[in-house]
């Protein structure tokens, strides 16, 4: 046996095995490097990084900070920075209506990012699959958007309990927090005129109760009476009675106030505030990719949130009403918690407690509301994925 027959293939020329085989390229599921590469491009576009943080954390920050000042030095003239009104007005106000619009907005620039930096036919000569191409902007943009809407979310929950008064202010009267029916109607029976001058009630106010505009003026003067007749005048025993008739009557609208939110009430609008960033990011990167530019995206994403949605949940328009229940802004608004005012000016009165349960919004059941949410999201994935696959390279 000669000795170049006994030679050994030397192992720089054996067949590599490194790297990944042609069938794990070119599968669809989207693996690690390509999700983190794809959240490295998002990082890095400075003026988007910057507006996402602004309009997330920089705007709740900034009123509550100016609250916080205003109250320190003027506390007379401002109230506490924080409690369950604070709480709510920026929740429903600011951080679930803008929180869908930025999420858009980055949503429509992962969709149409490499199209717009000429990038895509250099990924796909790579061997890519499109479709895991497409699929890795999705869990890139929640990694971004949604550690932002927590930051700013901590924030106002951290305010708004540390900073939150000392006492509930219900129809002008200050009443402790905190108290059972039995406690409110011991507390109104030592303080009547509170009661009958600030409480709602159908009935009219004694004559001889002392309230801010006079006797008798009070908001339990709602009866009209016949022209000549006077409202008569009541014992201390029967004020008093009247009072606590009035507390038992108002304690379901007293009960559902609260100095700040409570632990489940945080808890269940902080999950409820992701689930719409992530509807706005998955809806932003489908409709990027499939018009295959991030402005139109944008524009279209503002108009259906600001515009279109308010409109439409809150008209009954006749033979289109089912139409009306496949927004996904109404189905998730139907999915909010209930202690919260309802959003888009959906509310009867405004407060939670004058509400009762009560909501302008257009009817729609929890289950109607799910599958509307899961038909956006699959549908607009599905569009998205199905345009990356045909576009030229």
């Amino acid at each position: 046996m000669s000795a170049a027959s006994t030679m050994t293939t030397p192992r720089h020329a054996r067949p590599a095995s490194a790297g990944p085989a042609p069938g794990r390229r070119a599968s669809w599921i989207p693996n690690g490097p390509m999700i983190t590469t794809r959240h490295m491009e998002l990082r890095k576009r400075r003026g988007l990084m910057i507006a996402l943080i602004v309009v997330t954390i920089g705007i709740p920050t900034v009123f509550l900070v100016v609250r916080l000042l205003a109250h320190a030095f003027a506390p007379k003239s401002y109230g506490p920075a924080g409690g369950y009104d604070i709480f709510t007005a920026l929740v429903v106000g600011v951080l679930f209506v803008f929180g869908f619009i930025v999420a858009a907005a980055l949503g429509c620039t992962a969709g149409s990012i490499d199209l717009t930096e000429g990038m895509f036919r250099h990924l796909v000569v790579t061997g890519r699959s499109r479709v895991a191409i497409y699929l890795a902007r999705i869990p890139a943009g929640l990694a971004v958007i949604w550690p932002l809407v927590a930051v700013g979310f901590t924030i106002v929950c951290a305010v708004c309990v540390f900073a939150a008064p000392t006492q509930i202010n219900y129809d002008g009267a200050s009443v402790p927090a905190g108290l059972s029916s039995a406690g409110l109607q011991s507390w109104a029976a030592h303080h009547v005129d509170e009661v009958l001058c600030d409480f709602d009630y159908a009935a009219p106010t004694p004559a001889n109760v002392p309230c801010g505009n006079g006797p008798g003026l009070g908001p339990g003067a709602v009866i009209k009476l016949p022209p000549g007749v006077s409202v008569p005048s009541a014992s201390p025993a029967a004020e008093r009675a009247e009072a606590i008739r009035v507390a038992r009557q108002d304690y379901p609208g007293y009960h559902k106030l609260f100095l700040y939110p409570s632990t489940s009430l945080m808890v269940k609008t902080g999950l409820w505030l992701e689930l719409e960033a992530a509807v706005g990011l998955i809806v932003g990167v489908g409709l990027g990719s499939l018009l295959g530019q991030r402005t139109v995206a944008v524009i279209l994403m503002i108009v259906l949130e600001i515009i279109l949605t308010p409109i439409f949940s809150r008209a009954r328009i006749p033979h289109l009403i089912n139409v009306q229940r496949g927004l996904v802004g109404l189905a998730t608004a139907h999915l909010e918690p209930a202690a919260l005012p309802a959003v888009f000016g959906g509310d009867m009165g405004g407060s939670v407690a004058a509400n009762h349960g009560t909501s302008l919004l257009l009817p729609e059941s929890i289950t109607v509301a799910i599958c509307v949410l899961v038909a956006w999201l699959v549908g607009w994935t599905a569009l998205g994925a199905w345009r990356m696959a045909r576009r030229d390279a």
